[in-house]
This record gives structure tokens, sequence and C-alpha cells, in this order.
């Protein structure tokens, strides 16, 4: 049986992950994995679009694969925690797929590999990590993009530099920048082989 793939997209915000992930991977050929989120709904959003909306008790009992908390840095008591985790259901409800996550930090990204290794799925996928370069405008500009309260500071606190694919013992296999129409001929030519293996 030939593997599935498990393609880790890795990159600031406004970098031009979800836009890959939504407009230039050919569709139907991956599962987006969704995460769980402590976060208050947006305007447009819905549980399960594009996260599993959980109040902080539900997401500190929940089984999850990843378990990011991305305004630890900066939070006070009087404050909302902004934690976001990939379910197990979730992984499990769709093994078989090839499947894709979007994270800042590679360190979460890790996380995710990690968990499939402990659980026996490295017979079943193979791992590959994109680094999406930091987009060129400014951190304003970028916070007003993502609609995030206190982006700012997130961007800060989040990073995402070779520095810390190091640190998280990652390597990566595909450099991207889709905001200046600059992808991986490599990841395009791997990208072709899964869709004749479909």
């Amino acid at each position: 049986m030939k593997k599935k793939t498990l393609l880790l997209c890795t990159g600031l915000s406004g970098s031009g992950k979800t836009y890959f992930v939504k407009n230039t991977l050919p569709n139907g050929l991956f599962y987006c994995l969704k995460s769980a989120a402590t976060r208050p709904m947006r305007d447009g959003e819905s549980n399960g679009n594009p996260y599993y909306f959980v109040t902080e008790p539900e997401f500190n009992d929940m089984e999850l694969a990843t378990r990011l908390w991305v305004n630890e840095a900066f939070w006070t008591p009087e404050k909302p925690k902004w934690m976001y985790g990939v379910p197990e259901f979730e992984i499990k409800n769709n093994l078989g797929k090839n499947l894709v996550y979007d994270v800042i930090q590679p360190k979460y990204a890790k996380q995710l590999i990690d968990w499939f290794k402990i659980n026996g799925l490295s017979d079943s996928y193979n791992f590959r990590v994109a680094y999406f370069l930091p987009p060129a405008n400014s951190m304003q500009t970028v916070a007003k993009r993502a609609n995030m309260p206190d982006d700012i500071d997130v961007r800060r606190t989040n990073t995402c530099d070779p520095i810390d694919f190091l640190r998280a013992g990652l390597d990566i296999d595909y450099i991207l920048q889709p905001r200046n129409n600059i992808y991986s001929p490599r990841l395009q030519a791997y990208i072709k082989r899964l869709q004749h293996q479909k």
C-alpha cells in the first residue's frame, strides 16, 4: 500500500499558507486538519468552520495531538486564553487521506509528526515540511489582514524563522513565497506524483 502524505505548512500569519491550502493545492487531494480553538467566533465563522470552537475547560479535557497557546507570553488572568490544538478524533476520522496542517511555529508541526510516530503511523504516512517565507509588508498590515486582537504581540512571540526549525529538530523540505507567486518546483512535482497515485 502506498503511503499517504502529511504536509505541514509553517509560516507567519500573512505568509500565504491558508491561500495556498485553499487555492493552490489540487481540489480534493488533501484534507485540511482543523484545530479546536478557545477564541470567540468571528463574523462568518461557525463551529467546524474554520475551527471547532470550544470553552477552555472543554479544550483541556480533549485528547489533542498538538497544543498551542498563542498569547501565553502576554496573557493576564483577566484575558481569555487563545488556545489551539488538533483533536485526536479529527486525525483518526481522516486517516487514509493525504492531510495538510497549517500552523505558524515549527515546534507545533513537530508535535503532530511525533503524534503520528507514537501512534504507529510512520509506515502509513510520509511527512513533508513547507516553509512559507515571511511577508515583506509591515506587522500592522499583517495584523489587519489576520483580524486577530493583539496580533502584533502574537507575531512577536510566535515566530517562524530558520532557527525555529533547528530548535524543533525539523527539516525543511520546501520553501515557498506564494504572495510573490514563487513556489517550490520540487513540491509541485511531488503533488503531481500524488495526483497520479490517487
